[in-house]
C-alpha cells in the first residue's frame, strides 16, 4: 500500500468539509458584504454618506458633494470544531460515516458564521425596532418595516433580506398577501418549489432557527446586504493529525471570522410574541 494514502484521505476529507460548509453550513453569509483573505486580526468596511446634486453657473466650478466617509472595524475571532476518530473504528466505517463527520464539523462552523451575523444584526438601535405588541408576525408589522426601509432610502435593488423564526414563518404562510398568487404572482408562491425561502416585496424571506428570543419575544430582521459586514481571515480549514498515544486521528475544523453592523438604518428589527397558545 502506498505510504501517501493518508494524504489522499486528508485531501478528500478537507474537500468534503469545505463543500459541506459552502452547501449548507451558513445561510446568511451570502446575504451580507463579505471580505475574504484578511491579513491581520481586524478588517475595515468603508461607509459613505449620501451625495447631493447641485446646479452650477456657466463656466463655474462643479459643486463638490463632500461625501462623508467613515469606517467600521471588524474584529476576527478563531473558532474550532474537532473530534477524535479511532484508528480501529475507521476499519469498521464506510465513506458515508466519514461524510457525517465532515458535515458535522462544517455545519458547526456554519452555525457560528450565522451566529456572528445575527449578533451584529441584534446591535441595531431601538429607533429601528418594531415592538412586539403582544402579537406575532402580522401584515401591519411587515408594512411598517417596509415603510421604515423606504423612508430611509434603502435601495430596492433585489439585495434586501428578511430572516424570521419558524413561528413567524408559519404565521406568514397564513397571510393572503404572502401566499396568494393574486398578490405575489405564480412564480413566487412558497409552495411552488421545494424551498424554505421566497421573494416578497422585493425581499428574499427565509426562516432561521438561530434568531434571538427573550421572554417569548423573538427578534426578526429585515435588512439590506450593505448594512452588515462579514470578514474572514481563514475560511473553513481542516487539519488531521495522528496521535499514537490514543491510536486515533484528531480531526480539527477551524476558521477565523467576524461580523459587524455597518449602517443601522439599513436594518429593521421586528419583534414578535411567541407565547405558547
Amino acid at each position: 500500500m502506498s505510504t501517501s494514502i493518508d494524504q489522499a484521505f486528508i485531501k478528500q476529507f478537507q474537500g468534503e468539509v469545505h463543500e459541506a460548509y459552502q452547501r449548507q453550513g451558513s445561510r446568511l453569509r451570502n446575504t451580507v458584504r463579505t471580505i475574504g483573505n484578511v491579513n491581520g486580526a481586524t478588517a475595515v468596511f468603508q461607509k459613505v454618506g449620501k451625495g447631493t446634486a447641485s446646479t452650477k453657473s456657466t463656466h463655474g466650478m462643479v459643486p463638490v458633494m463632500n461625501l462623508t466617509h467613515s469606517s467600521v472595524e471588524v474584529t476576527l475571532q478563531d473558532y474550532y470544531a474537532g473530534d477524535w476518530v479511532d484508528k480501529l473504528d475507521e476499519l469498521k466505517i464506510n465513506i458515508d460515516e466519514r461524510q457525517i463527520i465532515a458535515n458535522a464539523g462544517a455545519y458547526a462552523l456554519g452555525r457560528k458564521t450565522d451566529e456572528l451575523i445575527i449578533t451584529a444584526l441584534a446591535g441595531v438601535g431601538s429607533g429601528q425596532e418594531i415592538a412586539d405588541g403582544n402579537i406575532g408576525m402580522t401584515i401591519d408589522k411587515v408594512l411598517e418595516a417596509f415603510e421604515m426601509l423606504g423612508t430611509a432610502d434603502i435601495p430596492d435593488d433585489g439585495e434586501r433580506y428578511a430572516i424570521v423564526g419558524w413561528k413567524q414563518w408559519s404565521q406568514l404562510l397564513k397571510l393572503d398577501e404572502f401566499v396568494n398568487a393574486d398578490y405575489v404572482g405564480p412564480d413566487e408562491l412558497p409552495f411552488g418549489k421545494v424551498t424554505q425561502a421566497k421573494r416578497w416585496l422585493g425581499t428574499l424571506w427565509m426562516p432561521h432557527s438561530g434568531l434571538p428570543v427573550a421572554s417569548d419575544i423573538r427578534s426578526c430582521f429585515w435588512y439590506h446586504r450593505t448594512a452588515l459586514g462579514h470578514a474572514a481571515a481563514a475560511d473553513v480549514k481542516t487539519d488531521i493529525t495522528w496521535h499514537g498515544d490514543r491510536a486515533s486521528h484528531f480531526v480539527n475544523n477551524m476558521m477565523s471570522q467576524g461580523a459587524a453592523l455597518i449602517d443601522e438604518v439599513g436594518v429593521v428589527e421586528i419583534k414578535c410574541d411567541e407565547t405558547p397558545d
